[in-house]
């Protein structure tokens, strides 16, 4: 049973081929437009559209070639369906639902932040259910109860700013190029702790909610106070940095608690932060619990996880005749409106 995943919700398009009996990633493929969006310092709606409609069918042609499989041998086809950028989800939509009608197999639409809290499961260690899970990325950042697929309490979430999107800012107030997160992780690596304190916002708060707006304003001032910022850069990047971090862990220590459970995954394009990593390993390792992370290629928007995603939803039940109704996407989609599988 081989499923064809297609990702196309942003600025990256991703195609995958998934074994859904063996449980295995067959192969994948991601093309990027970073360079693309660089001369803008972010990501132009109009641009990424117009690039995925060049890239899907040269990719789907490509993981299928690299596995030795032709379109028949197909299944189901799955794509994003929500939640993106309208005219990037409309391209990856169209094009899967357009090649499951042509071959006459099902079309399954996934939820994009089911498939990045689906993707450490594509590792050797995948983790058990049930779990917490924080989703972290450059939209969204949540704290999810996750009883089995499909089953999902949220149990905290940004009231504000994204911590990705906090780390985007920084970025931007420091001159760094686009995209922002891994250059801030790289400039934090020279700085000093102790250079700076900036708030860890909400900790305080007996909740799992999350807000990084006060963060981001506080970095501003010290870039616009500091005497020597291209000296002070590292600095603020470092404290920034540990600040974000310090707060997700303490987040994640109050859901963990609150749920009574020892088992953290983690996931999203944020996850791929070396800091976060090492400060949420350090807790769950003095909790004696255990925390699971996807490789950091699958961290970022992949057809990995859509493929895994939609062959979960498919051998549920899941799927549709590409040839009744029209295409919908939802660029706004709560997490908590899917159906347990």
């Amino acid at each position: 049973m081989l499923i064809l995943g297609i990702e196309s919700s942003c600025d990256e398009t991703g195609v995958a081929l998934y074994d859904a009996d063996k449980g295995q990633l067959l192969t994948h493929a991601l093309h990027t437009q970073i360079p693309i969006h660089a001369e803008y310092g972010g990501v132009v709606p109009e641009l990424a559209s117009r690039d995925h409609v060049k890239r899907v069918i040269p990719l789907v042609r490509k993981v299928l070639a690299d596995a030795h499989y032709t379109l028949h041998d197909l299944s189901a086809v799955a794509y994003t369906a929500g939640p993106g950028l309208i005219g990037a989800l409309l391209v990856g939509a169209m094009s899967a639902r357009a090649l499951a009608y042509a071959l006459n197999i099902p079309a399954v639409p996934v939820h994009h932040m089911e498939g990045h809290l689906l993707a450490p499961m594509l590792e050797d260690n995948p983790p058990q259910f049930p779990f917490v899970a924080l989703l972290v990325s450059g939209g969204h950042t949540m704290l999810i109860k996750v009883e089995r697929p499909g089953q999902y309490e949220i149990l905290g979430e940004s009231v504000d700013d994204a911590a990705g999107e906090a780390f985007d800012k920084t970025a931007k107030l420091l001159d760094l190029p686009y995209p922002g997160g891994p250059k801030l992780e790289e400039l934090a690596h020279g700085g000093d702790s102790a250079a700076y304190h900036f708030p860890r916002p909400m900790i305080d708060r007996p909740n799992c909610d999350f807000s990084f707006a006060g963060l981001k304003t506080a970095v501003l001032n010290a870039v616009h106070q500091s005497s020597d910022l291209e000296h002070d850069k590292a600095n603020i990047a470092h404290c920034f940095q540990d600040a974000v971090a310090e707060t997700l862990v303490a987040k994640c220590k109050r859901a963990l608690d609150e749920c009574h459970m020892n088992r953290l995954v983690v996931a999203g394009g944020v996850s791929a932060n070396s800091a976060l990593r090492d400060s949420l390993t350090a807790l769950m390792k003095k909790r004696h619990g255990s925390v699971f992370f996807a490789r950091r290629e699958f961290c970022t928007d992949n057809g990995a996880m859509i493929a895994l995603a939609g062959a979960l939803r498919f051998k549920a039940g899941s799927g549709e005749s590409a040839a009744v109704g029209g295409v919908t996407v939802h660029p706004r989609w709560p997490l908590s409106d899917l159906s347990p599988l």
